[in-house]
């Protein structure tokens, strides 16, 4: 039997009624919103309050983001179409500053070719640095600029020697020119020795994971307490990127280097005014130790009797040969130097020598040597 037309409009619309309701339920309204209409926001929920390790981090990168600056060297190089001589950026680099007159501390190798240097502080002030005193050996530098009170705050500077591995670091700088950047890591070990660009091995070098990047160098690398324990100076990359390891120069070297680079303009060390005879010579006498060639008139060697190399009846009469001071083994002229550099102007020492073949002693008091 046929059903009435009535009847079987009133079916669908109420079919299409069910399906309208269903949606609805499924999908809720964006079953009927056009599709360039945004939709909602999702509601936010609270995070609550930071961490406490987080809130150190951001008090560190606070107190001391305003003590680190961004240094810029620029060299002069011979126009490639013509023969003047034009300005070309060298390289970059960061650096902090050391007191309220002016003055920054950063790593030699960050300014050592340059002509010009420029320095950017935290407030974006740029201004021209000179150097005031450098010393390769360590790879420090200190430069003077000559910038508002209001913008120079002095970082606090913590020590060194008491470091454990394991221990939290930050490092702030500015790496790939990208300013006031914080990172974190510990330090993974202590006690590391690294060449500076004279060749020279500095000692007692902080080894930390946190990540440092080409233009971090010279930039202050702090402990929890926020305080300078070390200056980042290298990375240990092939591709010159970071990979895990860096170096830092540690604080108390930087202690003991840039007062005299403000006070003289170069490290005074500690000597016993000695000259020495070149290493690879001595290497072919099969001299172990290192052999002396003259001894300072009046000078502190004089004094203790050190035996200089002579000839005699037209022979070669080797001088005295140091082989320790003080009990640690010298081996070459870097290790007498870097040994020296831990005793002070006036210190008395003991040398290990062998004198004509034979086991000696002297006692030495260190003076100032040029």
């Amino acid at each position: 039997m046929k059903q009435p037309s009535g009847n079987r409009n009133l079916s669908s619309f109420i079919l299409l009624l069910g399906i309208a309701v269903g949606l609805w339920f499924l999908f809720g309204d964006k079953a009927w919103r056009s599709p360039n209409e945004p939709a909602d926001p999702r509601p936010v929920t609270a995070r609550g309050d930071l961490a406490e390790d987080e809130k150190n981090t951001i008090d560190i990168f606070r107190e001391n983001a305003p003590s680190v600056v961004y240094i810029t060297s620029i060299a002069l190089r011979r126009s490639l179409f013509s023969v003047n001589a034009v300005e070309i950026p060298q390289g970059t680099g960061s650096g902090f500053v050391w007191d309220k007159k002016g003055r920054i501390v950063t790593n030699y190798h960050v300014i050592s070719d340059a002509s010009r240097i420029r320095v950017t502080m935290s407030d974006q002030s740029t201004y021209k640095a000179v150097l005031v005193g450098a010393d390769p050996d360590k790879d420090l530098a200190v430069l003077q600029v000559n910038a508002p009170q209001q913008v120079l705050k002095p970082i606090a500077v913590g020590e060194s020697e008491n470091l454990l591995v394991g221990q939290k670091v930050f490092a702030i700088g500015n790496p790939f020119g990208l300013d006031h950047t914080i990172t974190s890591g510990i330090i993974s070990a202590l006690g590391r020795e690294i060449n500076a660009i004279t060749g020279r091995t500095i000692r007692g070098v902080i080894q930390t994971d946190a990540a440092i990047n080409p233009g971090n160098s010279g930039g202050p690398l702090l402990d929890s307490a926020g305080r300078l324990i070390g200056v980042n100076t290298a990375i240990y990359s092939p591709s010159g990127a970071y990979a895990g390891i860096g170096f830092a120069v540690p604080v108390e070297a930087v202690n003991q280097v840039v007062p005299d680079l403000i006070t003289y303009g170069r490290m005074i060390r500690p000597g016993i005014g000695i000259t020495l005879v070149d290493e690879r010579i001595a290497a072919r006498l099969g001299v172990e130790g290192v052999l002396i060639r003259d001894v300072e008139r009046s000078g502190p060697a004089d004094r203790a009797g050190l035996q200089p190399t002579r000839m005699y009846r037209g022979e070669i009469v080797l001088g005295d040969i140091i082989t320790g001071i003080s009990g640690e083994s010298v081996r070459s002229f870097d290790d007498l130097r870097t040994i020296l550099d831990n005793f002070k102007i006036g210190d008395e020492v003991e040398l290990q020598l062998l004198r004509d073949g034979q086991p000696a002693t002297a006692r030495v008091r260190l003076e100032p040597v040029n």
